[in-house]
């Protein structure tokens, strides 16, 4: 992927998500959408995607009410390894959006944090 390439990995029942989408599209870009729900990533994916992510590994898990009600506790899951394993398990957990662009990530939230990095 080159460094003007942008991917989101998107669920488009998310308004965050749209909203990443549209301004990505606003600002000239043709954004590849990654459905992750539909194509989930595999572990090694996971494991790269946080290698670059200028977020804490945690912050990719969504602690939902899915999350509790599968007993899980946040505590377990805060190493990249612990991180991608969980969301090769269940793919939904993944925080969105997640903004892609050559050595860069980042977690699109709030919807102003998507902005920059489209700006940046």
């Amino acid at each position: 992927m080159s460094d003007s390439t942008l991917r989101i990995l998107h669920n488009p029942s998310c308004s965050t998500s749209r909203h990443a989408v549209e301004q990505a599209r606003d600002a000239g870009l043709a954004p590849e959408l990654v459905r992750y729900l539909t194509t989930p990533l595999t572990r090694e994916e996971l494991l790269e995607l946080i290698a670059i992510l200028e977020d804490d590994p945690a912050d990719l898990v969504r602690k939902d009410r899915f999350f509790v009600e599968q007993g899980l506790d946040a505590d377990a899951y805060t190493t990249p390894e612990q991180v991608a394993d969980l969301l090769v398990q269940h793919p939904r957990l993944l925080e969105r959006p997640v903004l892609v662009r050559g050595d860069r990530a980042i977690i699109g939230r709030p919807k102003a944090r998507a902005e920059e990095f489209l700006r940046s």
